[in-house]
């Protein structure tokens, strides 16, 4: 089936991109652009990303490996802000600029 009809994209083509991320890094992050990329195409009008995405999460192979869940998540429990910067980084926090 097509599923990109702008860059003739099929939904065999949008596995065997996932499959061959997945066998050459395991620990890979399939995403649209990488499968695009892997095809050697770019995405044009949008259009089709509901069902790209929905062929994507259907592969077999897709899945994100078990260690690299949640790493978002436990990037901010750690109770540090976003950058590591103390409060009161701007000077404006800070009072009077000197």
């Amino acid at each position: 089936m097509i599923v990109c009809h702008c860059m003739n994209i099929t939904d065999h083509d949008i596995r065997a991109a996932v499959d061959w991320m997945r066998a050459s890094d395991p620990e890979t992050i399939v995403t649209p652009g990488k499968i695009y990329h892997a095809l050697g195409k770019r995405a044009d009008c949008g259009g089709c990303m509901p069902v790209f995405l929905e062929t994507m999460r259907g592969c077999e192979t897709f899945q994100v490996p078990m260690h690299l869940r949640g790493l978002n998540r436990r990037a901010t429990d750690t109770g540090k802000s976003h950058e590591g910067r103390r409060q009161g980084y701007r000077v404006s926090q800070r009072g009077t600029a000197v």
